[in-house]
């Protein structure tokens, strides 16, 4: 059985994001390998609870180097760069603990697993005498300033100096570079990201979504009928990255047909206020249900009742999300980029291209006019989705993570 060395900061069960993300990994590699994993700690208790009843416990063992409450703030506030400072001093207390490690056990890989950005690659680059790996990643070269048109003068401002600094790094980051050079295998979490890391390093990079499925027949699956109402629906954050803005607005111009838009999100704040005055601006309050936060179950149920999973995100990674509609034969209509633009092909959904808020309003308006008129479709995007679930299972990407590990190993 492979030795791991696994450097995984966020890490916790029954979670979304980068500490679900880190999680599932590990759990799922630890049927085929024997993991060693250093992380952070905010979740040990929650970690060591759900860890004792796995039939895989004896094949991971973890080891916890937790930072301050203040420190753990600064990392879940997303846009708080005083994090960076305190995650490279982690990094390097992880590089110290691995290196310990290393000579205590029969280690043969070592591998940066989360956080996912590229912009702080951690120091196990530096333990020479094992192969390393680093991955999935995710180092997408800028966010497409034409839909934050709306989003503030603030918010253009940072979005269009967070641009000109990620170009820097991709440019003239050398730890990153020394990172990608001395990977025996690179995961790019999607194509903008192996793109990148193409242009930016030379370096070509296995395409795998940083994220997966637990494939399953999802029950009680019901879609509308012809001459009912379609129903959308919308689940994320109330930011401008999200785009609940752009989707306001397609239900704007479909006002014409029998659409709901079925919105998930905190929706109890500023932003909730700003979008719901919107939808009362546009005439379409009343095509618009708002749910705010709801449990994770009922989120589930509104998939299994909903006609088409409507993700407009323009910056993602892979987005959980839509996976869990997948898994729940749900079909997606979203932007073809990211880790989103990966997952959904011709068979589950249907995607356009980055172009123009103006433009993309009226392609999604179209499309989703197309599947208001034909609801056959809809259940032939849905009856795909079962064989798509495997093609994006946890058991599939860690099948091909392990054959990594098996071909460095070979070389």
């Amino acid at each position: 059985m492979i030795n791991v060395l696994v450097n995984a900061y966020a890490c916790a069960p029954n979670m979304g994001s980068e500490p679900g993300m880190a999680w599932n990994w590990i759990v799922n590699l630890a049927r085929y390998c024997r993991l060693h994993v250093i992380t952070e700690g905010e979740w040990q208790t929650e970690i060591e609870t759900v860890m004792a009843t796995l039939e895989v416990k004896e094949n991971v063992t973890f080891y916890y180097l937790p930072v301050t409450d203040e420190i753990r703030h600064m990392c879940w506030n997303q846009g708080d760069w005083r994090f960076y400072y305190h995650y490279r001093k982690w990094q390097k207390r992880a590089l110290k603990l691995g290196q310990t490690i290393v000579k205590k056990e029969p280690i043969d890989v070592v591998h940066q697993l989360n956080m996912i950005g590229f912009r702080e690659p951690g120091y196990f680059w530096k333990i020479k005498s094992k192969p390393f790996v680093w991955g999935p990643l995710d180092a997408k070269e800028k966010f497409p300033l034409a839909y934050a048109e709306n989003a503030g003068l603030k918010v253009k401002a940072f979005i269009r100096l967070k641009n000109l600094i990620t170009k820097g790094q991709l440019m003239g980051a050398q730890r990153v570079r020394k990172a990608v050079s001395h990977a025996e295998a690179l995961f790019a979490a999607s194509s903008n990201t192996r793109e990148a890391l193409l242009k930016y390093f030379g370096k070509d990079a296995i395409l795998l979504n940083e994220t997966g499925c637990y494939p399953s027949k999802a029950a009680n699956v019901t879609f509308s009928k012809e001459g009912e109402t379609l129903n959308l629906l919308w689940v994320g954050k109330f930011d401008f990255r999200k785009q609940l803005e752009l989707a306001l607005e397609v239900i704007a111009k479909l006002k014409h047909l029998d659409v709901a838009l079925h919105v998930v999100g905190k929706d109890d704040g500023e932003e909730g206020k700003f979008y719901k005055q919107m939808a009362a601006n546009l005439g379409i309050q009343e095509k618009c249900i708002w749910y705010g936060l709801i449990p994770h179950a009922r989120v589930q149920e509104l998939m299994r009742s909903s006609d088409v999973f409507f993700f407009t995100s323009v910056a993602e990674g892979t987005p959980h999300v839509v996976l869990e509609a997948i898994g729940n034969r749900l079909p997606v209509v979203c932007f073809n980029t990211c880790g989103q633009g990966d997952v959904v092909d011709e068979s589950v959904g249907a995607k356009i291209n980055l172009s123009t808020p103006e433009k993309s309003i009226a392609e999604f308006s179209e499309l989703l006019e197309g599947l208001f008129h034909n609801r056959a479709r809809i259940l032939q995007f849905s009856e795909a989705c079962e064989a798509h679930q495997l093609k994006h299972s946890w058991t599939h990407k860690a099948e091909v993570m392990l054959d990594t590990y098996k071909n460095i190993l070979a070389k």
